[in-house]
């Protein structure tokens, strides 16, 4: 078997007394989309925002694409192809959908942002965008203010700036979050497009999304990892719906 794509041995965080991720052993194979879920305050964002750089570990190694990355800052994980979705870069509200996708490839390419101005103008950058935005599903809307999306819509439309870094892995950080159903089948659907492609880690809340997409399931609770494997072992496992799935899992 190929190695991982993410390694992630022995990761540890505290936050004055409390252990936010507790000795945590996780690894993401290349193509899977693989979740992790737990109760609120389980660590799942700080496991996250460790992973992208925004948070320095304790302890233990992240190891990505065969790259040892503790020390790697954040602009250069997102360059070798680590790219956290929705907190890569804010969707400017009063620029036309299809410049705000132009200006993350313009990015990632590593040009000034003294020429963002002209992104939206810029064939050899619209071009590549709208193909970002036909998979995302807003092709439709590219010429229109950011402004005028609906909540999901902008949803849509970070996924599509993300993908607009190439990246290997994208971390999704409940993309569901604040979505009505309708919405969030939409995002269901255009995730498990993208998993087609791309590797996934995904924390998610919505365990219809979870089990639709997730090819391996890690439990995160109390900081620590208290189960793996696939949504069936998930499903059966009494640990896990004791700790959190419940009827979820019925």
């Amino acid at each position: 078997m190929a190695d991982p794509l993410l390694r992630v041995d022995d990761l540890r965080k505290s936050f004055g007394g409390v252990n936010a991720t507790d000795h945590v052993t996780l690894e993401v194979e290349r193509g899977e989309c693989h979740a992790v879920i737990g109760p609120n305050g389980a660590g799942k964002t700080t496991l996250i925002s460790l992973l992208n750089g925004a948070l320095t570990a304790d302890s233990g190694t992240i190891e990505f694409d065969g790259r040892r990355m503790n020390s790697v800052p954040v602009h250069k994980r997102c360059h070798l192809g680590l790219a956290r979705s929705f907190q890569i870069t804010s969707v400017l509200m009063d620029m036309a959908v299809v410049a705000n996708v132009a200006l993350a490839i313009q990015a990632q390419q590593g040009h000034s942002f003294r020429f963002w101005t002209h992104a939206g103008r810029d064939s050899a950058l619209i071009e590549p965008a709208m193909a970002f935005l036909d998979q995302v599903g807003l092709a439709s809307r590219a010429r229109e203010n950011a402004r005028n999306l609906s909540h999901g819509e902008r949803r849509q439309l970070e996924i599509a700036m993300a993908l607009a870094t190439n990246p290997k892995m994208l971390l999704l950080d409940e993309p569901m979050a604040g979505m009505g159903p309708d919405e969030s089948q939409v995002m269901i659907r255009t995730l498990a497009n993208l998993k087609q492609t791309k590797t996934i880690l995904l924390v998610e809340h919505d365990m219809d999304a979870v089990f639709a997409l997730a090819d391996r399931i890690s439990v995160l609770v109390y900081g620590r990892i208290i189960a793996s494997g696939t949504p069936d072992e998930i499903r059966g496992d009494e640990a896990v719906k004791r700790a959190y799935l419940g009827d979820e899992a019925a």
